[in-house]
């Protein structure tokens, strides 16, 4: 992404509405007439913010990766040391966060579906995000001494993106604790 924004009160309310509905309806079906309404600002405002929807997309699933990292550092700060203990931390925070933040489903797999083209300035934002979460059950999976750590980091990343969207669907009761209990099998 090119040029900074500067997070003015007005940049933020815009960011907040499109957060709002971007996630609950979905990219392509709001329009940034929708979100400059709700955010209380005209489509210029918007513009001379953000420049194009497709950076306000970007931003605004770069925004909902901050604050997941920011709910899970608090859950990894609290566990402590032991991998197995943080593995499962991180499967609470995403049961607290998909409780409290998630009744969609992933908002990176939602984006995903609608923008595939590596082009889109949101498109690194979602497969960095799912990098930066391999990348920590990987780490977490050497830390525990696993013979294959890259094996079972992709195995602990797949437990946890499959539970995400069957919570995000209601598909199985208590995903993330079901997840849990597999990572926890996995690691023995």
């Amino acid at each position: 992404m090119a040029e900074t924004i500067t997070w003015t009160p007005k940049a933020r309310a815009v960011l907040r509405a499109a957060s709002e509905l971007f996630y609950a309806r979905g990219i392509h079906a709001v329009g940034v007439d929708a979100v400059a309404e709700r955010a209380g600002v005209t489509k210029k405002t918007l513009y001379d913010r953000f420049g194009s929807k497709e950076r306000l997309v970007a931003e605004y699933l770069a925004e909902r990766d901050r604050q997941w990292r920011e709910v899970l550092q608090g859950r990894l700060d609290g566990a402590g040391d032991d991998p197995r203990e943080r593995v499962a931390a991180v499967f609470a925070a995403a049961g607290q966060w998909s409780s409290e933040r998630g009744s969609h489903g992933c908002a990176m797999v939602n984006a995903h579906a609608e923008i595939d083209d590596p082009a889109h300035p949101a498109f690194t934002v979602m497969v960095e995000q799912k990098r930066w979460m391999l990348d920590l059950f990987t780490g977490l999976a050497a830390a525990s001494g696993a013979a294959d750590p890259s094996t079972l980091g992709a195995g602990l990343m797949l437990l946890h993106e499959g539970a995400t969207v069957a919570a995000g669907m209601r598909a199985v009761d208590a995903p993330f604790a079901v997840a849990a209990g597999a990572a926890a099998a996995l690691m023995a």
